[in-house]
């Protein structure tokens, strides 16, 4: 809808018309205004044989810009919009209302006339003709006003959506080359000591290290495809789809997976992460990978924001009958109260992460996976001590 500054704008543009008395007739489709409609037109016309006039006939469904600026809530309705002042006429007894103003229109008409034709060598002359507005002129204004905000909003959004992907582009690729690096070096590693013509192979491996390396290389590859999918996700925007595949998870199991995966960039900070994860805890009914990413995603962001030495934690609580609850709490800078909703839209951060490595869409794609198992996702949060996410997800029966 139109901003009331552009409709105003088209309608105070003058354009020029010979009538000396406009008449702006809104209609609708309703079956039971027709006979109503009929009759007005029929007067109208038997009207314009007394005195000439423009009439303009707007439907409300096809141009509700219009009737919106008359501020009209009902139809069929009669607005004098020239000469002024502005007169509307509405209700069931819109004849009977027209048959008390006409003499009043008609005379004011013929004085506005008169006037004109006293002031025909006069400079305003052409000023005055061109306060006459056309009415269809002003609806076609209106809309092309309409046309252009619409086109402006485009190119924004287009315009961000071209600075997103090259800030993605550009930290994709750095951010692939670690995991790709490790697991180049680990596969290499596995294939020397495999191939026993290479002289320059290392001593064997064992068994135990050999699954620890296949591990390794298995973490690395995964975290690369989680980034992707996280991209190329993000890509299709928050209109695409979500596809999950929900089936019984041990979430406690899942959870001290992805905790060991990250504990060497806990101890590269000097960071401390404490759990506390029930043995007892019922399964919940969730996509195993999706659920994966969620809780990359909060204890990623968790070591990125908590300070060296800081702390981190993880607790699970069964809450209800229904819902397990995970909580993932830091020790970092916190978040702003004003800023504790928006953080879960895509593409939005902190003015003071704008410095940062990252690319907006986690707690995004976060909160779109929790809702698509039904869960809630949320956060409180002190500023300078630190902010607990949280969310559910609903337990296997």
């Amino acid at each position: 809808m139109l901003k009331p500054d552009y409709i105003q704008a088209a309608l105070e543009k003058p354009t020029h018309s010979e009538a000396s008395l406009q008449l702006l007739l809104f209609v609708d489709e309703r079956p039971s205004s027709r006979k109503q409609i009929q009759q007005i037109q029929t007067y109208l016309e038997n009207l314009k044989t007394e005195f000439p006039f423009e009439l303009q006939m707007v439907e409300v469904g096809e141009q509700p810009y219009l009737a919106e600026h008359f501020k009209l809530v009902a139809t069929p309705a009669l607005i004098k919009i020239h000469p002024k002042p502005r007169q509307t006429l509405a209700g069931s007894n819109l004849i009977a209302q027209l048959k008390n103003c006409w003499p009043r229109w008609q005379l004011c008409a013929e004085e506005y006339q008169e006037t004109l034709a006293r002031e025909t060598n006069s400079p305003t002359t052409e000023a005055e003709k061109s306060a006459i507005r056309s009415v269809a002129h002003s609806a076609e204004l209106i809309q092309l006003s309409d046309e252009i905000f619409r086109l402006k909003k485009e190119k924004e959004e287009l315009l961000e959506q071209l600075q997103f992907k090259d800030r993605v582009l550009a930290m994709l690729a750095h951010d692939l080359r670690s995991p790709l690096t490790a697991a180049s070096l680990t596969m290499e590693t596995l294939e020397l000591s495999l191939n026993s013509n290479n002289s320059s192979r290392p001593a064997k491996l064992t068994p135990a290290l050999t699954e620890q390396l296949s591990k390794q290389a298995r973490t690395q590859i995964r975290a690369m495809d989680r980034l992707i999918a996280d991209i190329l996700q993000a890509a299709r925007g928050t209109s695409a789809q979500l596809h999950i595949q929900p089936h019984k998870l041990d979430l406690g199991a899942l959870c001290y997976e992805v905790i060991n995966s990250l504990k060497n960039r806990c101890q590269g900070k000097s960071q401390s992460l404490e759990t506390d994860i029930p043995q007892d805890l019922p399964y919940v009914y969730a996509d195993e990978e999706r659920v994966r990413q969620v809780i990359v995603n909060l204890l990623d962001n968790a070591i990125k924001y908590t300070p060296e030495g800081g702390r981190i934690q993880v607790s699970m609580l069964h809450r209800t009958t229904q819902k397990i609850q995970v909580s993932v709490g830091d020790t970092g800078f916190g978040i702003p109260a004003e800023n504790q909703e928006r953080i879960f839209e895509d593409r939005y951060r902190l003015e003071r992460d704008e410095a940062k490595e990252g690319y907006g869409i986690g707690l995004g794609l976060c909160q779109r996976i929790i809702r698509a198992h039904y869960g809630r996702i949320w956060v409180n949060s002190n500023l300078d001590k630190g902010s607990i996410f949280h969310f559910t997800l609903p337990i296997y029966k």
